[in-house]
């Protein structure tokens, strides 16, 4: 199964970052940046609001243990968001890519 993963991060260089490591370390395919979001949040009882990028990440329900424990030591914030979305329906080399690279197999040889 293949997952789409969201995460927020406060500036677009904190976002590539997160994607480098990430793919670096085979835990997605790919993180694509998005900048422009603005979250509004209650954060210790006071209402927040801070632009953001939002990360979305590519990878597999395989990997989705190893990302959800890395995540929260390569994130600045306190409480990262990360929510994954279950994959219905996708181009099937795409997938497959995503298969691919996200393997632990791909990721031990290198």
């Amino acid at each position: 199964m293949h997952l789409v993963a969201f995460t927020t991060a406060p500036s677009a260089e904190d976002g590539r970052r997160l994607a480098r490591t990430l793919v670096e370390n085979g835990l997605v395919a790919c993180g694509t940046v998005i900048p422009g979001g603005v979250s509004v949040y209650r954060w210790r009882g006071v209402v927040e609001e801070q632009d953001e990028v939002l990360v979305v990440l590519k990878t597999t329900a395989e990997r989705w243990q190893d990302l959800a424990a890395a995540l929260p030591a390569l994130h600045p914030y306190e409480v990262p968001e990360l929510i994954a979305l279950p994959v219905v329906r996708g181009h099937g080399p795409y997938l497959r890519w995503v298969s691919d690279e996200t393997s632990k197999a791909a990721t031990e040889k290198e």
